[in-house]
């Protein structure tokens, strides 16, 4: 205990980190203010919030910090950012135009993020006019139609573009990533929901306080079995050339390329679970195909057939993303380049090969591992877990949150170091994360 008051002592010494800290905080604020306040012409008791704490409802309000299912100005969050950064870095691997902008340093940097905003824009209008004709029943709407309409548009894209901003202030003059703070905030405002639920739940009779403590064990399990994977990494040792230039000397020393066991991130989880939806959206439309009985079965997420195809899907985006997100050619030519080489391989594609290899073997396991903990949501609600708690098992919100919080804690440890404190640990250091990939030239967040 007294190791962690020193630790405190030591980051509020720290006029540059303290400011910091204090910033995102104020920041982080503003945005939880900002996700209880209604959209004009909005009557918030009119509002069912039932209906979207399950699905892919729930799923858009855990993220948006509770602000969907409030019909919140901050109702759609970052995640058409976050949609817009991902087919930027898409664009960027398929579209010539945009590879050559991403190698054209600052200025194609700045470029990419202008195009990633206006996609912004446009994605957050399109789900804005969605989630206005869906998620707003008329007696809820104060004003006129279309004026409603119309406004409601204009003020969520204003919104998101607000929450955009926020997380870009945050990067800048805080500390750790905005936009994957503004997710973790949101995600971590549902927990006491959910463990208040599920607490209710289980002293009204309903296995009791044994089996509430039960949960909260296996809770620190999986957390703890994520960091494990989020962790991982495969060292290759790279040997460099030894040079003398004047009297000094440069290279002659081992060093190690950290490949990490879940390169992809929490990417292919997004993807799978986006197609996972498609079913459920055909059902809505069509109500002749929702009495289809695979169809009814795929769209439970509970369902075994379900989770099958969801933990398969999640294998094969884990390797798809892997390969288009990691260039071993790159790699062996840098190394060439900066004259080193792995120890008993030959440089080129000799190199290349080999690191492609041992890339192939550790993302089978990694992608196993990242299947394992998406369908342990299922897994709780089946065993009895309330569906509120049930999300924080596992799933994309679980891998966020524990990327999220060691980044963070790594960027304290690295201020702390620099001003020769001792780190938050008395041994080992607090490595960073996979975070969720944006378009180039912006800060990873971690969705």
């Amino acid at each position: 205990m007294k190791k962690f008051f020193n630790t405190l002592s030591n980051i509020w010494k720290i006029d540059d980190l303290r400011v910091r800290i204090i910033n995102t905080l104020l920041f982080l604020l503003i945005y939880r203010i900002g996700s209880f306040i209604a959209i004009p012409g909005v009557d918030a008791n009119a509002i069912d919030s039932q209906k979207t704490r399950e699905g892919i409802l729930g799923l858009l309000n855990m993220f948006a910090g509770g602000s969907f299912s409030r019909s919140s100005i901050f109702a759609l969050g970052v995640m058409p950012y976050i949609s817009a950064s991902i087919v930027m870095q898409l664009l960027g691997i398929a579209v010539p135009y945009f590879q050559k902008l991403q190698k054209e340093g600052e200025s194609g940097r700045n470029k990419i993020n202008q195009w990633t905003r206006y996609l912004t824009i446009l994605i957050t209008a399109l789900q804005a006019i969605g989630y206005v004709k869906s998620q707003i029943p008329a007696e809820a709407k104060l004003f006129a139609e279309p004026l409603f309409t119309i406004s409601s548009i204009f003020v969520l894209t204003a919104g998101t573009l607000f929450v955009m901003w926020l997380g870009e202030k945050i990067t800048d003059k805080g500390i750790g990533n905005g936009i994957s703070l503004i997710i973790m905030v949101g995600i971590i405002a549902q927990l006491p929901f959910g463990i208040f639920s599920e607490f209710t739940s289980r002293i009204s009779g309903n296995g009791g306080p044994i089996a509430f403590l039960i949960e909260i064990v296996a809770l620190v399990a999986v957390v703890m079995f994520t960091i494990l994977i989020v962790q991982g990494t495969r060292k290759i040792a790279v040997q460099y050339a030894k040079r003398i230039v004047g009297n000094k000397q440069y290279g002659g020393v081992r060093q190690y390329i950290p490949l990490k066991v879940t390169a992809a991130g929490v990417m292919p989880i997004i993807f799978a679970q986006a197609l996972m939806f498609i079913p459920a959206t055909v059902a809505s439309f069509f109500p002749n195909a929702a009495s289809n009985g695979f169809l009814m079965a795929v769209s439970d997420y509970t369902s075994f057939t379900h989770n099958l195809i969801f933990a398969i899907l999640i294998i094969l985006f884990t390797y798809f993303y892997t390969a288009i997100t990691v260039n071993p050619n790159q790699m062996a030519d840098d190394m060439k380049k900066n004259q080193g080489f792995i120890p008993g391989v030959k440089p080129g594609a000799t190199t290349s090969e080999y690191i492609d290899a041992v890339i192939s073997r550790i993302t089978l396991p990694g992608s196993i591992f990242l299947a394992i903990v998406a369908i342990i949501p299922a897994i709780a609600s089946k065993l009895g877990v309330n569906s509120q708690f049930s999300r924080f098992f596992g799933g994309t919100s679980l891998i966020i949150l524990v990327g999220v919080v060691l980044d963070t804690l790594q960027q304290i440890e690295s201020h702390l170091l620099m001003r020769h404190y001792d780190g938050l640990m008395k041994t080992g250091r607090i490595k960073g994360r996979t975070a969720i990939p944006v378009a180039a030239g912006t800060t990873p967040p971690a969705i």
